[in-house]
């Protein structure tokens, strides 16, 4: 379990990002279509999750927003903006924004992605939810790079990231 915070006050997670190095676990999310996709679907690029509690706070649009910008530049690259709000929300938030460079995908239905990846919060108001991470694959879906925001409100190191890939 990793220890966060939350405007200073303690939360816990499920458990411990991937570890670098290591394959990172498939999964199966709900795209804005409602369609299905799976980590198997981006093999071949370099992926960044770009991981969050929810669409509709200021700190997850940011990063969404960011990582949209940067990644239009960054060859044979994914963005993969997860959280576990609903596909109608993502769509709308991305649609007035006009974001393109990103794909997001929802856990909403089981929560499956954020137990896996050991993300999900299990105390304080935001129980349920996914903490704010990052975790960057290669082509092959080998770990990079991870980082688990420590404070939730805070956005997380985009050149870290990114100079990972």
């Amino acid at each position: 379990m990793a220890q966060i915070t939350l405007k200073g006050n303690l939360v816990n997670t499920i458990g411990e990002l991937p570890k670098i190095g290591s394959q990172a676990k498939d999964f199966q999310l709900i795209k804005t279509d409602l369609s299905t996709s799976s980590l198997s679907d981006y093999k071949g690029s370099k992926v960044v999750l770009n991981i969050f509690p929810s669409i509709d706070t200021g700190t997850c649009a940011t990063s969404v927003r960011k990582f949209n910008e940067k990644a239009s530049a960054l060859p044979n690259t994914k963005v993969l903006c997860i959280s576990r709000d609903l596909p109608f929300a993502q769509n709308r938030f991305c649609g007035a924004e006009g974001l393109e460079n990103v794909v997001n995908l929802s856990d909403f239905k089981e929560g499956s992605f954020g137990k896996e990846y050991g993300l999900t919060i299990t105390d304080g108001p935001l129980s349920g939810l996914h903490s704010r991470a990052v975790v960057v694959l290669d082509e092959n879906g080998v770990v990079k790079y991870t980082e688990q925001v420590s404070e939730i409100v805070n956005e997380p190191n985009y050149e870290a990231a990114l100079a990972s890939l």
